[in-house]
């Protein structure tokens, strides 16, 4: 999983959020303000969908413009679980790797 993704993911798992929402706390995240672009989210929002990872929670109109919440389904959850304990177990490794090349 890509790392955008795997952030994307890990926003909504903290609870329904919109488009932008996901934007802004994604840079969060990241540290940086500019970590995702509209184009990857809505993209990566489009494949979930269709993966059934995420769903929509409700649409609003804000400012004249229809906003949708998405949250994360049980299956989406579950692959996050999944992503994180992969990227754990890399991590130990990794880790493990550089205390051995310091002696």
């Amino acid at each position: 999983m890509q790392d955008a993704s795997y952030y994307i993911l890990i926003s909504l798992a903290a609870g329904p959020r919109h488009g932008y929402g996901i934007l802004q706390d994604v840079a969060e995240l990241c540290g940086e303000p500019n970590a995702l672009g509209a184009g990857t989210l809505y993209g990566a929002l489009e494949r979930f969908s269709d993966d059934e990872l995420i769903e929509i929670e409700r649409e609003t109109i804000e400012r004249g413009r229809p906003r949708r919440y998405y949250r994360l389904t049980h299956k989406g959850r579950k692959v996050l679980e999944e992503e994180t304990a992969r990227r754990a177990a890399l991590i130990k490794v990794a880790q493990k790797r550089l205390r051995a090349r310091t002696t």
